[in-house]
């Protein structure tokens, strides 16, 4: 058997802090570790701290959650042991993910996601889709809806059981810190988002009912 580990985030940023007070529940953001160290995050988030709509495919550190002067951070880390032919599927469908170069981020189901409850874009997902695809391929849970409409609180509802630890992570220094946190002006923070939204409308138009995993 082959373990990966499901890790619930409470992040630190400033939009984290509104979801929070928001829906009243403390995790923010989601992630895959294929190692007990939970030192490499997969998921897909932005991939630096200060441009949030420049995201996608990211292989995330500790130090990207607690950045600045924080030590750590809160997590909620999730154990689950899967069959050799299921954790191929996993390991091939992140490889996908990581290298097809026409991946995008799903930031409109993401931020539609309590109205219209999550939809898939052709070749695009976000941290939640991404991670509950890796819980179908798994063969472990019976998912009772597509995996895009999972949320965060349902894949902690979904896990009860496997749970090893809930508390804080401590920070680890990487080496892509600081290019993590380098600055950007406005324009470009505006730029990037408009850029984004523009070809997720345009592929939404192209590939109608387009599966995210494609």
């Amino acid at each position: 058997m082959n373990r990966i580990y499901i890790v619930l985030i409470r992040a630190h940023t400033g939009l984290a802090r509104i979801g929070r007070l928001v829906t009243g529940y403390p995790y923010t953001h989601i992630g895959v570790c294929l190692d007990p160290s939970l030192t490499d995050f997969v998921t897909y988030s932005r991939r630096f701290h200060n441009l949030p709509a420049c995201a996608g495919f990211m292989h995330e550190k500790r130090d990207y959650y607690a950045f600045g002067s924080y030590q750590c951070f809160g997590a909620k880390v999730f154990r689950l042991s899967v069959g050799e032919d299921a954790y191929r599927r996993i390991l091939r469908f992140i490889r996908q993910c990581e290298t097809d170069p026409q991946q995008l981020f799903n930031l409109l189901s993401m931020a539609t996601m309590p109205v219209l409850h999550g939809f898939p874009i052709y070749k695009a997902h976000n941290c939640m889709s991404f991670t509950a695809k890796v819980l179908e391929l798994s063969g472990l849970f019976h998912m009772e809806r597509p995996y895009y409409q999972y949320t965060i609180r349902d894949m902690d509802q979904l896990l009860e059981g496997t749970c090893i630890f809930e508390g804080r992570l401590r920070r680890k220094n990487s080496p892509g810190y600081a290019a993590y946190m380098q600055s950007f002006p406005l324009y470009r923070r505006i730029g990037s988002g408009i850029i984004l939204t523009g070809r997720l409308v345009g592929r939404m138009l192209t590939h109608k009912g387009g599966n995210g995993n494609a």
